[in-house]
């Protein structure tokens, strides 16, 4: 299985047009390859660099979504109406949705993170990367990961 975008390579330069410095829209993504047993798929944004990747603290998360179709070829630019079924979690922000790159220093990796599960998961009710991954355990028969980098252009 593979998670890939057309907008930047695996350990690329994210565009700004998809951070808190640009649009903050989400990047298109391809998945490629998902097993044919997957009843359905989760997918984790995830900083593990925050706040300074000179001395992380924490993994600040941008974007959980889970219960997507196991038939989905990806997801457009700034997706705006998720797949039927799909289920958000909340972000670091304390919200649904995603929200792009704004590393207060350096540069930063931002991690791409596709799960094939083999069943679909009940409503967690917005959940955070932790429920998620609970409720995932013992579940997942496939992962993918395509990692981005970015840096602020701005001070």
């Amino acid at each position: 299985m593979q998670i890939r975008s057309p907008a930047f390579e695996h350990m690329g330069h994210i565009p700004m047009q998809y951070t808190c410095e640009g649009r903050d829209v989400s990047p298109p993504l391809e998945f490629v390859d998902v097993p044919e047993e997957a009843a359905s798929l989760a997918l984790i944004v995830d900083d593990p660099d925050a706040p300074d990747p000179a001395a992380p603290k924490m993994t600040w998360v941008h974007w959980i979504l889970y219960n997507l179709p196991p038939d989905l070829n990806g997801l457009p630019e700034g997706v705006g109406v998720l797949p039927e079924g799909t289920l958000e979690g909340i972000n670091d922000w304390g919200r649904t949705g995603y929200g792009g790159p704004c590393p207060p220093i350096g540069r930063h990796r931002y991690f791409f993170k596709l799960y094939a599960l083999d069943r679909l998961l009940p409503d967690l009710e917005e959940p955070t990367r932790e429920v998620l991954e609970s409720a995932m355990e013992g579940h997942v028969i496939a992962t993918a990961e395509l990692v981005g980098t970015y840096e602020k252009q701005r001070p």
